[in-house]
C-alpha cells in the first residue's frame, strides 16, 4: 500500500509502505517479516510510545527473550499510611515473538535501520481524558461503536463466521507457504478497514455513543502518527515502512494537513513518565487476563510462529509428551490417529489448516479418551503456556529492582511464571535467608511467595511457599522504591509507617508478627512500642483475643529463627492477664451470634498458650475456664459445650457425663441443648469414637427428641458431624448400631442377630444426622 508523498530535496519521490497487523498474530509476523525483507526500507516506525527510543536497542541484546513489555510508568510519592494506595500511573506494550512489531523491530536492528515508535507518546496516554466515561448509546450508536472497537468481529461476521479470532486464523494466520505467504494480507486488510471506516462515517449522526474522550484519544493518536511520519521524510529518508494496528492504516494514508493535526495535539496534558523493558508471560497475552488486545492461545501462536514444518504434528507430540509426564498412557498410534482426525475435521469444515479447535477435539477424543481433566491440562500448559521472557542486565531499573535481582541470585531463587512449590528448612541459613526475603516482599505487597495453609511444620522448622513471578510486580516494585532502595531498607520503611497508621490492635500484632518474619530488626522496637501503647489502651477483650495468636506464633518462631523476642514477650504476659480477668464479664448473656464468635476466639487463645508452652499462663487460663463453667446458668449453650471439651482434653473434668447428662436433660430447651452439644463435639469425633457412655448420652438425648424439637435442631447437629472426616462418621455408624446389642457397661459389640426393628429408627435417625439420607 505505497503512497507518494512530496519530493525530498533533490526532486527524490518518497516511498511509503503502510502495513496493518493484528498486535500478535503468527501469520501476520512472518509476512510482516518477508514484506519487509523485500522493500528494504531506510527508516521504520512502529505503533507504540515514543519515550522509548532510546532504549529500543535493547531488543537486539543476547539477553533480551520475549515475551517481554515496554512499561511506561509515572513515579509517585509513597502513600504516608504504608497502605499502596498511591497514585500510580503505568501502561504496558508487550511483545511476545510472534507479534508483527517485535518482527518489524527485529528487522530494523538487524538491517541497520533506524526503528522508532509512532504513537501518542505515554506521557499524555497516561492522563486520562476528563470526558472519558461510559454514556448510553441508541442503536445506531452501538453499531457505530461496534465496528471502532471490533473490526475484526464485523469482518468475520460478513464473511459468515460467528467467531472472529477464526475468521482471523483462516484468512491470515494459516494461510501460505514458505517463509512469505504467497499473497501478502495487507493490500487486503487495508481495503477492508478503508470499506469499514467509510461506512462508519456514513452512519446518521457521529457516533455520540462512543465516550467522547475515546474518539478525541484515537484522533489524537492517529494525528501523532502523520506527524511522525512527516518528521522522518523531511530527514530525508526515502523508503519508510509504517507498522501499526490495521485500523488505523487508512487515516495514515489519508491526506490530513499538518495544520490540523497541530490543532489537534496542541495543548495535550501530560505527566512526567519513565520508560523501560520489563520480562512478560504468555498468560498475560491472553485474552482472559484482561488484556485489551489480547489473543485466546498464545501457546498456539507461538507454537506455529516456530514449528511451521508441520505444525499440527509436532503440536500434538508435545501434546502426547506432557500428558506421558503425568504418567497418562499415549502410545505414538495415538498421536498419528490424533493428526488424522485434525486433519479431517478441518477438510470438512472448510479450514485451509487444522485449528486449535480442530487439534483440541483430536486430543479430546483420542489423546485423552473423552477426559476433560487431561484437556485441561494442555489447555494450561500448552495452549497458553506461562513462558516468561528476560531483559538484559543493562535495562533501564530503579535501585529496588536491582537490589532484588542480587538477592534472587545470591540466594539461588530464580523467578518463574509457573506457579512452583518451595520447600525451606529454617535450619539451613540459605533457606532462612528465602524465607525472610519472601516476607520482606510480602511486606510490600509483591506476592511473589504465597505461603502453604499447612506451609509449617509442627516443629515450626518447615515451611512450604507457592512460587508465582507475574508481570505487575515490576510496576509494585518500581512503586515500592520510594520507601528504600533495598529490599530490607525499603520493607523496614514500610513497616514503620503501617504500624504509625494502625487503627486495630490485631493490625499491629500482624505487623508486628510479619517483622519477626522478615527479620526486621530496625523496624522491630517502633512497631513494638506502638502495640504496647495500643494494647494498655484498649479495654475490648475480643480485640485482645484476636491480637494473641500472631503474637505467640511471632515469639514461637522468633526463636526459631534467632530473633531478639523480649520486648514481645511483656507485651503477652500483659494481654494474657488482661483476658483471663476480662473474659467472664465479656462472655455473659451472649446471644447466638455473638457467641460463636467468641467460640472462634476461646479456641484462638486456647492453641496459642498451648503453643506458648508456658506453664504459669496455661494453668491461670484453666483456672478462668474452671470459673465460668461452674457457673453454666450464665453461659451461652455453645460456650459452656466448647469450655467442658476444653477443660475435659486438660484433664481438669472427672464428671462430663453427668454434665452432658444435665445439658440434654428433659427440661433443657433443645435449641440450648443443641448448641452445647455442637460446642461440646468440635473439637472432634475421636471423644465419640471411643467414649461409648458419652455417644450413649447423645444417641439417646437424639432419639427422645419429640418430631417438631428434631427439625429445629437438625442443622446445627449436621454441621456438627458434617465437620468430621467422613471415616470418623463411618466409624460412629457402626459404633451406634452395636450399641442395642451391648451392655451398657460393656466395651465389645454384640455378636447376636439383629433386631431390625428395633434398629429401624436409630438408624433412620443416624442417617440424617451423618447426611447419609440423600
Amino acid at each position: 500500500m505505497a503512497g507518494l508523498l512530496p519530493r525530498l530535496p533533490g526532486g527524490v519521490l518518497s516511498h511509503v509502505e503502510v502495513y496493518g497487523i493484528r498486535h500478535h498474530g503468527p501469520g501476520s509476523a512472518r509476512a510482516l517479516r518477508g514484506a519487509l525483507e523485500e522493500f528494504k526500507p531506510d527508516a521504520v516506525l512502529i505503533e507504540g510510545p515514543p519515550e522509548a527510543d532510546p532504549i529500543v536497542e535493547l531488543a537486539g541484546d543476547p539477553g533480551m527473550v520475549p515475551p517481554v513489555a515496554l512499561l511506561a510508568y509515572s513515579p509517585a510519592p509513597a502513600s504516608a499510611s504504608g497502605d499502596g494506595d498511591g497514585d500510580r500511573k503505568a501502561a504496558f506494550w508487550p511483545f511476545a515473538e510472534f507479534s508483527p512489531e517485535w518482527q518489524a523491530i527485529r528487522y530494523a536492528l538487524g538491517a541497520g535501520v533506524p526503528v522508532r515508535f509512532c504513537d501518542l507518546p505515554a506521557a499524555h496516554q497516561l492522563v486520562p481524558a476528563e470526558d472519558e466515561k461510559e454514556e448510553e448509546s441508541d442503536e445506531g450508536e452501538e453499531a457505530a461503536e461496534g465496528i471502532r472497537l471490533d473490526p475484526l468481529g464485523w469482518l468475520a461476521k460478513a464473511a459468515g463466521y460467528d467467531d472472529a479470532e477464526r475468521w482471523w486464523d483462516d484468512v491470515v494466520e494459516h494461510r501460505g507457504g514458505g517463509d512469505v505467504p504467497e499473497v501478502a494480507p495487507f493490500p487486503a486488510i487495508a481495503e477492508a478497514m478503508t470499506e469499514l471506516r467509510e461506512q462508519l462515517a456514513a452512519l446518521p449522526e457521529k457516533p455520540a455513543g462512543l465516550p467522547p474522550g475515546h474518539l478525541r484519544r484515537e484522533e489524537q493518536r492517529e494525528a501523532h502518527m502523520r506527524r511522525t511520519l512527516r518528521r522522518t521524510l523531511k530527514e530525508g529518508h526515502e523508503r519508510v515502512a509504517v507498522v501499526c494496528g490495521a485500523w488505523h492504516v487508512p487515516a495514515l494514508r489519508a491526506k490530513v494537513p499538518a495544520a490540523h493535526d497541530d490543532r489537534t495535539l496542541r495543548g495535550l496534558p501530560k505527566a512526567k513518565i519513565a520508560m523501560t523493558w520489563v520480562p512478560w508471560t504468555h498468560g498475560r497475552l491472553a485474552g482472559r487476563s484482561g488484556y485489551g488486545a489480547g489473543v485466546r492461545s498464545p501457546g498456539w501462536y507461538h507454537h506455529l510462529f516456530t514449528a511451521r514444518d508441520r505444525p499440527i504434528e509436532r503440536w500434538l507430540t508435545a501434546a502426547a509428551r506432557v500428558l506421558r509426564d503425568e504418567d497418562l498412557h499415549v502410545s505414538s498410534a495415538h498421536v498419528i490417529e490424533a493428526v488424522r482426525l485434525a486433519e479431517a475435521l478441518a477438510a470438512l469444515r472448510g479450514r485451509p489448516l487444522a485449528g486449535l479447535d480442530e487439534v483440541t477435539e483430536a486430543t479430546r477424543a483420542v489423546l485423552c479418551e473423552g477426559a476433560d481433566l487431561p484437556v485441561e491440562l494442555i489447555q494450561r500448559r500448552m495452549v497458553v503456556g506461562e513462558r516468561l521472557g528476560g531483559v538484559p542486565e543493562r535495562t533501564p531499573m530503579v535501585p529496588l529492582q536491582r537490589d532484588l535481582q542480587a538477592e534472587q541470585r545470591r540466594l539461588r531463587l530464580k523467578p518463574s511464571a509457573l506457579g512452583k512449590e518451595q520447600d525451606l528448612d529454617l535450619r539451613k541459613p540459605t533457606d532462612l535467608e528465602r524465607s525472610r526475603l519472601l516476607h520482606r516482599l510480602r511486606l510490600l505487597d509483591i506476592d511473589w511467595g504465597v505461603p502453604s495453609d499447612t506451609g509449617r511444620s509442627k516443629g515450626t522448622f518447615k515451611e512450604t511457599w507457592t512460587l508465582a513471578w507475574h508481570p505487575e510486580f515490576e510496576v509494585e516494585l518500581i512503586e515500592a522504591s520510594a520507601w528504600g532502595t533495598t529490599v530490607r531498607g525499603a520493607t523496614t520503611a514500610r513497616a514503620k509507617a503501617l504500624a504509625a497508621h494502625a487503627t486495630a490492635l490485631s493490625d499491629l500484632t500482624s505487623v508486628a508478627e510479619r517483622c519477626l518474619l522478615a527479620d526486621l530488626g530496625d523496624a522491630l522496637p517502633t512497631v513494638m512500642r506502638a502495640l504496647a501503647d495500643r494494647a494498655a489502651v484498649d479495654t475490648d477483650v475480643a480485640h485482645l483475643m484476636s491480637a494473641m495468636p500472631a503474637l505467640v506464633r511471632a515469639l514461637r518462631y522468633g526463636d526459631v529463627r534467632g530473633t531478639s523476642t523480649g520486648p514481645l514477650r511483656t507485651v503477652v504476659d500483659g494481654l494474657v492477664v488482661r483476658v483471663c480477668v476480662g473474659l467472664p464479664p465479656a462472655i455473659t448473656g451472649l446471644d447466638d451470634d455473638a457467641a460463636g464468635e467468641f467460640l472462634g476466639h476461646i479456641d484462638d487463645v486456647h492453641s496459642a498458650l498451648s503453643l506458648l508452652a508456658d506453664d504459669d499462663h496455661i494453668e491461670r487460663w484453666r483456672r478462668t475456664l474452671e470459673g465460668l463453667v461452674a457457673r453454666p446458668d450464665t453461659l451461652h449453650g455453645l460456650i459452656e459445650g466448647r469450655l467442658t471439651r476444653l477443660l475435659l482434653d486438660a484433664g481438669r473434668l472427672h464428671d462430663v457425663p453427668h454434665r452432658m447428662a444435665r445439658a440434654v436433660s428433659t427440661g433443657v430447651p433443645p435449641a440450648r441443648a443443641a448448641a452445647w452439644v455442637e460446642g461440646f463435639l468440635s473439637g472432634g469425633a475421636l471423644l465419640l469414637m471411643h467414649d461409648e457412655t458419652l455417644l450413649r448420652l447423645v444417641d439417646g438425648w437424639i432419639s427422645g427428641l419429640p418430631d417438631d424439637s428434631f427439625t429445629d435442631v437438625l442443622p446445627l447437629l449436621r454441621r456438627t458431624f458434617g465437620a468430621y472426616a467422613s471415616a470418623e462418621r463411618r466409624t460412629i455408624g457402626e459404633q451406634l448400631r452395636r450399641l442395642d446389642h451391648a451392655p451398657a457397661t460393656s466395651s465389645q459389640p454384640a455378636e447376636d442377630d439383629v433386631d431390625e426393628t428395633r434398629a429401624a429408627p436409630a438408624t433412620t435417625t443416624t442417617l440424617q444426622i451423618l447426611g447419609w439420607d440423600r
